[in-house]
Formats: structure tokens, sequence, C-alpha cells
């Protein structure tokens, strides 16, 4: 924050038989610095940056947050460019404005909105929802909608996020394990716990052979990543995922470019892990650093690698189940989340795979005769 200090002066004077005139001298000012405080002749100017909050949010569509903080602010000269707001004033205007900015900012940021009717509560210093948030929002997405959980699984997720250092999150297809741990991760960066958030896929296609993609390397990685995309896009403004992409705050990279890495003060995420090999998830277990929060997320029903080839995500949950520091959550049917025929859908297959098993079992099993015979 920038602080700049001005003195204002205008000194009137006048001589025998002639009109007032600018002076410049200071001995006729003695009664007026009687009357007026010295602070008074002294404008501070402060410019106060956007560092978290979208500046197109905090501004309002076509700068109406930004005029009515004007108007509730007379005082106050204020202009609003890009991402700073620059404000000229005086010492004590200027320090309760201070204030009702960083209170502004922290809504803006906590909420993905800021509207006119909450600027008049801060600026009014009414207590407002940012000082506030129930103990199951984990973060608000775009339109302002608290992120909670939905299911008693998806509550020990959190609660195992919180105690432990390693998350294993497995589970059917919709029962938001991805969801969930993007929106861990994007609240962990927006309270400053971390500085960047690592989201990492295997580039394994699902049943089909893509064949040559066109495009550079990012043009041709991205398909694979895009779930990825879409979550963050449901929780911070496209402007500052942008800039977070490009800053690299926020990395998304195929599975093999995290070898050789160290990954300190982040939290990390690897989806989509039922189509890692023994080798692959080992070496991303292995790239965790200080400060680090890894969360390995898939569904063991799903997997698209050879045959020949056994799934890392079920080989380390069965090394690993025991280590201290390392949760591992199950998600069942009843925690999908999305719509309700994604449910009965999930359920007819287990049903089906069901069948099968205890038909192949059946047929292993020798008969009475055979046993008699043998």
């Amino acid at each position: 924050m920038l602080e700049l200090y001005y003195c204002h002066m205008t000194v009137w004077t006048t001589d025998n038989n002639s009109s007032p005139r600018i002076g410049t001298t200071l001995h006729n000012i003695s009664t007026a610095f009687t009357l007026l405080s010295l602070q008074s002749f002294f404008m501070i100017e402060k410019h106060f940056f956007l560092e978290d909050a979208d500046p197109a949010i905090f501004f309002g569509a076509g700068n109406s947050n930004l005029r009515l903080v004007r108007a509730l602010r007379p005082k106050l000269r204020i202009m609003g460019r890009d991402n700073v707001l620059k404000v000229m004033g005086a010492e004590e205007d200027m320090a309760e404005f201070e204030e009702s900015f960083k209170r502004l900012q922290r809504y803006c940021v906590l909420h993905n909105q800021l509207d006119e009717e909450q600027v008049i509560q801060i600026l009014k210093n009414v207590a407002e929802k940012a000082d506030y948030r129930d103990n199951e929002t984990i973060v608000y997405s775009m339109g302002g909608k608290p992120i909670v959980p939905r299911s008693s699984n998806q509550r020990k997720v959190v609660e195992a996020y919180h105690k432990n250092d390693m998350l294993f999150i497995s589970g059917p297809a919709g029962s938001g394990k991805t969801f969930l741990a993007i929106a861990l991760a994007v609240r962990a960066l927006k309270n400053k716990e971390v500085k960047k958030i690592i989201l990492s896929r295997p580039a394994v296609e699902a049943g089909e052979k893509l064949g040559f993609l066109p495009g550079d390397m990012k043009e041709k990685i991205d398909p694979y990543l895009q779930p990825l995309y879409d979550a963050l896009q449901e929780m911070l403004p496209s402007m500052k995922l942008q800039e977070y992409i490009e800053n690299r705050v926020i990395q998304i990279a195929p599975l093999a470019f995290m070898r050789g890495r160290t990954l300190n003060d982040a939290v990390v995420i690897l989806d989509e892990a039922q189509n890692t090999t023994s080798a692959q998830i080992k070496m991303f277990l292995t790239r965790m650093g200080w400060n680090t929060k890894m969360m390995v997320t898939g569904d063991p029903t799903q997997i698209d690698l050879p045959p020949s080839q056994r799934s890392g995500l079920i080989e380390a949950s069965r090394i690993l189940r025991e280590v201290k520091g390392i949760a591992f959550i199950d998600m069942q049917q009843e925690d999908i989340v999305r719509h309700k025929l994604v449910s009965r859908i999930v359920a007819a297959y287990d049903k089906e795979a069901a069948t099968r098993k205890t038909k192949s079992s059946e047929k292993e099993a020798p008969t009475l005769s055979e046993v008699k015979e043998a």
C-alpha cells in the first residue's frame, strides 16, 4: 500500500486600499491556525491494491459498487482503475476506510460476488456475512452459493483433510471426489495457507485410441485435464483463474511431468489415480515436500489400464492403509450427488458385477459328485 502526504495551503492577505490577493508570507495566518487544526491542511493519498479479489466483481457492473462507495464516503476522493483503488482524504477518514476496504475485499474473495446491499452494510459497519461462515462451508461458487459436504462420507473427507497430510478418496462416479478435493485446495489458497495448487492426471484414454492430437504440448494434454478446469471455473473468477495459471500459482499437468520435482507449500491433487501404474503412483507420492497436503482420488471400478497392468491406486491403498498420517475415505453409492439416474446406473452395474462374481464362484466350486469321486 502506497502512502503519500500533500499539504494544501492558500493564504489570503490584503494591502491598504487594495483588493484581496494571494500572499506569499505567513505573518497573517496565526489566527487561522487557531481556528483550524493543522490536520485540516494535510491530505493523505493511499493506493489500495486488489490482490485477491476480481476487479470486475469488486467494482461492480458499470462501476456501480465504486459509485456507491463514493456516495457513502463523500469526504474522500476515490478513483479506481485496473486493480488499484486510489483514495485521498484526511487521515482519520482514511483509517476508517482502510478497514472497510479490507472487509469489502474479504467478502468479495470469500463469496465471489459483491452486491450493492452488501457494500452498504459493510460501509455502514453492519455485521456482514464476510465475517460469518458456517462450519460446513468450504468455499463459495461463482454464483455465491456455498459449497458444502453433501453426505456423511464427504464430511469425513473434510475432517480427514484437516487431520492428515495425505488423503486417498475412492468411490463411484459422481460422489464428488474431485470437486471436493479442489474446493479444499481453493480454500487453502484463498486463506494463504499454501502458495500454490498442483493438479495432475494420468493421460490415459478411456478405452479409446485417439491417435495423433494436433497442436502444441498444452493443446495435446488439455482434453485430459478439462474436468479439473471445469471444477476450478466453478470456484474462481475467470480472470483470476487465468492469472493464477499464467503465474503458475495453479499448475495443471500430466502425471509424467511430476518426476524429479519437490512440491513445497502446496495442495497437490492426483485425479483418476486408478489409471496410474504402481511405479507412477509411488513416484507421485514421493514428491511431497514441506507444508504440503496431497489428495489422491479415483474410482477402482473404472480402470482403463491394459489388463496386464495393476492399478497403482488399488496397490497403494493396500500397502499404505496402516501408515500414520495417511487417511482413506471410501465413498459409497449413497454419496453420489449427480443426477439421480447416475446413482441408479451405478447400482445396476454393481448388481451385475456381483451376479457375475457369484456365477464364476459357482463354476469354480466342485460339485458333490466330484468331491466323492476324488
